[in-house]
Order: structure tokens, then C-alpha cells, then sequence
């Protein structure tokens, strides 16, 4: 499906560019909006920056609202630089509420006060009640376009009264019911209301048992329950069970990719919003933070080895497998602290079962320890014919392993309590663990037991 979908992008580029070697802009133009507004982005964050700002020219006004909320933030906001206070506003018209409070919030200040003042006072209010909850909440994820009906109306009242509506909000699956003060009270899926006989009244028909979301849940939390209960669509309410909104999959979906993403890039210390093709200056800026803090961390393992200089100028071989050492522990650590960070982010990590997944990995590292320290031992001794150094890089193995698994679980429960993001610095303390330990152990047994 990947490589379908890089291969289109690719077909499309080449299309674009076909066509304005040839001179044939407004054929280009033409190309580039018969396309998706999420396959214009697409295309637009596939090309080098200098060549995106052409191929935005291109992009009709009406669709640059549309692409622009596809886009990754970084990329968003250096077209948006930009833009002129006209062209910002007109961008907003038509946006979903969910969706323009995303983008409003990426916007200078005099930029959202000229929005604001363009909506009518119902929209205004419904974007400032999604505007009053945190972006990675529920309430800041909901839609307020919603459809409800009172308990008391029969089938037919409520079919006479879609019909004159000119559409539904996107992905309706089920009407709201409420009491006369907006109290949530269940669901009239569209189903039930199509093949229900229409003299019934809604709370005959109407589900009671549905779920719902809490404003103030966190983003994550609302993914969970989409998935747990295979839901389209989730009512929101407040803590007095007041209806605020609606959350539907498509938001849930960009949570997901957001939260893959960021595990997936939070490991290298790079975010989500990271664009690939971004000028070199500010990329190498960013990265270089990073190498900053690794360097940190090399220069301590450094360190370590300095201490070992004379067992190192006796025995020679030592150099050549302390890295063995300290690479198997990295690898061994690397495993635990993924599963961990995967399991936090699940929530499949609390206070009852944390105990014993340390434990457990404690002994998963026991295990391979063992077993990769024979393999290896083997190797040194064959190598080099001296069985003491077999017994030495056997042992720092099973040390390190073991200190390696151990810390891939403590980290990122540790740097959760402490409000750090393990995605992003659980790998950097690891990675000076494992060196400092696997070093240290290797050389240190190296120097008791072979001079």
C-alpha cells in the first residue's frame, strides 16, 4: 500500500513538472486540483521547499484551507509566512470547527482576531467552546456539528425534519438525543431510524448504552475506546453530561498516526511535525541538539575507557571486543525500552503489573545473557586461544544484559513520572547506560582477572 501510494505521488510529480517544462501552467493548475486536498499535501511535502512554493501558487483558494490542515505543522506555518491577512481568512471558510481550531491556533494573533470577527456568532461560539479545552483532549479533537432530537418525537417527526436539511455532517452514523437543557441522554443510530416502524417515538428506538467521552480525556484515552468498542462516531459531554460535540473515527485515525509517528521519530529526538525536506540550515539546527546530548554521553563512556589505559596497552585483544560488549547490551535495552514505551502508551503499564514486567525482563536479559555470552566466549577463545578472556566477555555480557533489560523497563516509566517524554530521551539515557556499564564491567573484569 506504501509503496502504491509513494509510487502515485511520484507519478504525479512528474506529471506537474511535464507540464510546466512545456509552458502549459494553466494545464498544471488543472492537474494539481483535480487532485485531493490530502493528496495535495502529499505531493507538497514530497518536494523540495524551493519547489513547493510554485505548486502552491497553483493551488486553487478555495481547496488552501483544505490542504493546509493536511499538512505537518512546520510545513503549514512556512507557507502560511507567506500569506496574506485576505488569503488566511478566506482559507478559513468552510472548515470543520474541529479542524479550524487546529489550524486558527498555528495562526499570528491578528490573523485569528480577523477570523474570529469574520464568523457569525454561532459558529464564533462553537469555535471558542473547542477552543477553551487542550489541543490533545477530547473537547479540543470534537466537532460541535451535530444533529439531536428529544426522546419524546416519533420516527416519522424526525425523518420529516432530515429531510429538511440540505446534508448531514460528515460521517453520521447516529443522532443525538437530548433533554430540552442539551442533556445527553443516548443515540438514535440511522440505521435503527431506517428500518424502525416511524409511528415509534425516539425512546423506543434509541440506544442507552453509548458510549461516551468525557471533554477533558485525553486524545490517546478516546483512540483506545474507539478501538476497544469499534466505534464510527462518540457523543461528548461535560461532567454534567451536557452535549458539547461529537468525535468521529477520522479524528481518532489522525491521532493514531500522530502517536505512531511520534514513537517511531521520538527515538532519534525528532517530532512528528519534522519536514523531511525542509532547507539544511534549520534541519542541521534541530539535530544538532541531539548529537550535542550524544556527544555528552560518548565522552563519559570515553571516560570510562580512560581509566583502563594500562590493562588496554597489556592486552591488546581487550579493544578488539569491548565493543562486542557494549553492543549487545545497546540492542538488548533498545528491545525492552520500545515494548515499554509502546506498553505506556497503550496503557498497559500501571502500578500493578510494573513490578513484575521489570522483574521479567530482568530475566529475559538473564537468559539471553547466558546464552549469547557462551556463543561469544566460544568466539574470543577460538580467536584469540586464551580461555580467561573467554570467561571475562562472557560475564560482562550476562552483566550488561542484564543491566541493559533492567533499564530498558525502569527509563520510561521514570522519565514518565518526571513529565519527560521517554519517546524522545528514554534512548539517549539508555544508550549512555548500556556504554558505561558494558565498558566498565568488560574492562574492569579484564583488569581483576587477566593482569
Amino acid at each position: 500500500m506504501e509503496q502504491d501510494r509513494s509510487q502515485k505521488t511520484e507519478d504525479q510529480i512528474l506529471a506537474l513538472a511535464e507540464a510546466m517544462e512545456t509552458g502549459t501552467m494553466q494545464h498544471a493548475r488543472g492537474m494539481l486540483n483535480e487532485l485531493s486536498p490530502a493528496e495535495i499535501a502529499n505531493l507538497l511535502e514530497s518536494l523540495p521547499h524551493t519547489e513547493r512554493n510554485i505548486i502552491w501558487e497553483l493551488v486553487d483558494s478555495e481547496k488552501e484551507g483544505e490542504v493546509l490542515i493536511q499538512l505537518g505543522e512546520e510545513l503549514r506555518a512556512s507557507l502560511i509566512r507567506d500569506m496574506s491577512l485576505q488569503d488566511l481568512v478566506s482559507a478559513t471558510e468552510g472548515m470543520d470547527i474541529d479542524d479550524l481550531a487546529d489550524f486558527i491556533q498555528s495562526l499570528p494573533d491578528r490573523v485569528t482576531t480577523q477570523v474570529l470577527t469574520s464568523l457569525d456568532t454561532q459558529h464564533r461560539e462553537r469555535l471558542e467552546a473547542v477552543l477553551s479545552y487542550p489541543e490533545d483532549s477530547a473537547g479540543g479533537l470534537m466537532n460541535t456539528d451535530t444533529i439531536t432530537v428529544r426522546n419524546e418525537v416519533t420516527l416519522d417527526v424526525v425523518l420529516r425534519y432530515l429531510r429538511r436539511m440540505e446534508k448531514l455532517p460528515e460521517n453520521t452514523d447516529s443522532l443525538f438525543v437530548t433533554t430540552r437543557d442539551n442533556l445527553f441522554v443516548g443515540s438514535l443510530p440511522l440505521t435503527r431510524l431506517l428500518t424502525s416502524d416511524t409511528e415509534l417515538t425516539v425512546a423506543e428506538v434509541m440506544k442507552r448504552d453509548t458510549e461516551i467521552i468525557k471533554a477533558s480525556m485525553e486524545d490517546d484515552e478516546v483512540a483506545k475506546i474507539f478501538e476497544t468498542h469499534d466505534l464510527f462516531s462518540a457523543p461528548v459531554v461535560d461532567e454534567h453530561m451536557k452535549l458539547l460535540g461529537r468525535i468521529t473515527v477520522d479524528d481518532v485515525v489522525d491521532v493514531i498516526r500522530e502517536e505512531a509517528e511520534h514513537s517511531v521519530l521520538g527515538m532519534a529526538g525528532l517530532t512528528e511535525d519534522e519536514d523531511l525536506f525542509a532547507p539544511a540550515i534549520p534541519s542541521a539546527r534541530r539535530r544538532g541538539i541531539w548529537l550535542g546530548i550524544n556527544l555528552i554521553t560518548a565522552f563519559m563512556a570515553s571516560w570510562v575507557v580512560s581509566n583502563f589505559e594500562t590493562t588496554l596497552e597489556q592486552i591488546v585483544t581487550i579493544a578488539v571486543l569491548m565493543n562486542v560488549v557494549a553492543s549487545m547490551g545497546g540492542i538488548a535495552g533498545t528491545q525492552t525500552l520500545t515494548l515499554v514505551i509502546r506498553g505506556l502508551a497503550l496503557g498497559q503499564v500501571s502500578k500493578s503489573n510494573r513490578q513484575w514486567l521489570i522483574n521479567k525482563e530482568i530475566i529475559v536479559g538473564l537468559f539471553n545473557g547466558i546464552g549469547w555470552a557462551l556463543v561469544i566466549a566460544a568466539i574470543a577463545v577460538f580467536w584469540f586461544g586464551n580461555m580467561q578472556i573467554g570467561y571475562v566477555i562472557a560475564a560482562a555480557i550476562i552483566i550488561n544484559l542484564a543491566v541493559a533489560t533492567f533499564s530498558g523497563a525502569v527509563i520510561p516509566i521514570i522519565l514518565q513520572k518526571l513529565n519527560i517524554d521517554p519517546a524522545i530521551a528514554g534512548s539517549v539515557v539508555l544508550t549512555t547506560i548500556t556504554d558505561i556499564v558494558g565498558l566498565f564491567s568488560f574492562l574492569g573484569l579484564a583488569t581483576l582477572f587477566l593482569l
